[in-house]
């Protein structure tokens, strides 16, 4: 739980930012950050293969999967994925691929299932992946049905919220997150229910519009009338995490500010301040944003649909509210959350005709931009040095800044 040397800690970063005239003294000039990251199919492919495939991707909560049985397919990453509840309580991801001819296991969005039966030549299996019978076994004289199970996908949660990783070799999911769920923990990931969740197709480059949700700095011209009114970019603070994870912290502009979409919610009783009064924004690299608040977390989802084609998914969580209906005011908070994104996706399809042009030669990022500098040097660290094409590579400059 964040305790209270954590809150001045953060408080003091705020009043610095609020103070100071410049960056602070010695913090580098940021080389141009390439256009081509955003347009090469070379350097695409090799994001796809290094990041997406290789990172812990958020994919869904417990709530979608209530039941021993439910299950639900997931195929953010273009590999068809099926998440199961065992009968054992626990959650398994496996690729949706019979062991026999690759046929699908389901061909729902989601649903129930006491186990997988291929509708091709009906090999069944159990909840855990495990092959229980194949037709015609007569057929199969070697076959040792205990070396053909469903092939898993690596997955863990983080209180409610589950998490995919198609790299059997990936470090466990709470390690690899860090400081985040220290953070995360005064918000009772456990105790979260699901409320709503909604896309919205994009066209452009997934890091087009990633880059605008990793920092405030925009938020004097696009969110005038909306989320410019409460909150002072002037005194974010940031913290930059190994692993490409990060934190921005955003004051209120008054410190008796109350959302009113929130009015009357039930609010998380162990939130800290920095929680209740700022808007402090994690990263969970590369893709999730939630700006979380005291009485409700919005998960802002970034997913590749192509090079020049993204989605952007929106899911709310809300703290336990008991056994009574959902509160009224959430339609109200969702459709207001909605206008805002629609404030951030208005230019998104415009710049990447400009950077697909050949008057964009590279971004150039000020200090307040930093975190957009930190993504690019994690995914050149996920790539490798030796593979990323050199007049696309990434000068790395900020390891002194990476609070470990």
């Amino acid at each position: 739980m964040v305790d209270q040397a954590t809150v001045d800690f953060h408080k003091e970063g705020m009043r610095y930012e609020f103070e100071r005239t410049a960056p602070p003294d010695g913090f580098p000039t940021f080389p141009l950050i390439p256009g081509g990251r955003y347009t090469d199919p070379q350097f695409l492919a090799l994001e796809h293969q290094y990041l997406w495939k290789k990172s812990w991707l958020y994919a869904g909560h417990i709530d979608e999967l209530p039941m021993p049985g439910d299950f639900m397919l997931w195929q953010r990453t273009g590999t068809p994925i099926v998440l199961v509840h065992g009968k054992d309580g626990v959650v398994r991801a496996f690729y949706n691929t019979c062991r026999h001819r690759g046929a699908p296991l389901v061909q729902t969005d989601c649903g129930h299932v006491e186990g997988f039966v291929c509708k091709y030549h009906g090999w069944t299996y159990g909840l855990d992946g495990t092959l229980l019978n194949l037709r015609d076994k007569r057929d199969f004289p070697s076959i040792d049905m205990t070396t053909l199970p469903l092939l898993p996908v690596r997955c863990e949660r983080l209180g409610n919220w589950i998490f995919v990783n198609e790299d059997p070799n990936a470090e466990p999911l709470l390690t690899h997150l860090g400081k985040i769920p220290y953070y995360a923990e005064e918000i009772q990931p456990a105790q979260t229910r699901f409320v709503h969740k909604k896309s919205y197709p994009v066209k452009c480059n997934v890091k087009v519009l990633l880059d605008a949700f990793l920092e405030v700095y925009h938020l004097k011209s696009i969110h005038q009338s909306t989320v410019d009114r409460f909150l002072d970019h002037r005194g974010t603070t940031i913290n930059l995490w190994p692993k490409g994870h990060s934190l921005m912290i955003t004051p209120n502009r008054r410190a008796d500010w109350e959302d009113p979409g929130a009015r009357g919610m039930r609010r998380i009783e162990t939130a800290s301040e920095l929680t209740a009064k700022n808007n402090p924004s994690l990263l969970f690299y590369p893709n999730l944003v939630t700006p979380i608040a005291d009485s409700g977390i919005p998960f802002i989802l970034f997913w590749p649909k192509g090079p020049r084609d993204m989605e952007i998914e929106v899911q709310w969580f809300s703290p336990d509210w008991g056994s009574g209906p959902l509160h009224p005011n959430w339609e109200a908070r969702i459709a207001n959350f909605e206008r805002i994104l629609f404030e951030d996706t208005q230019f998104a399809e415009q710049i990447q005709v400009s950077v697909e042009s050949s008057a964009f030669h590279g971004m150039t990022l000020n200090y307040q931009e930093r975190r957009i500098y930190h993504w690019h040097e994690e995914l050149d660290r996920r790539i490798g040095k030796a593979n990323v094409p050199p007049h696309l590579a990434i000068t790395p400059v900020l390891e002194p800044y990476v609070a470990k």
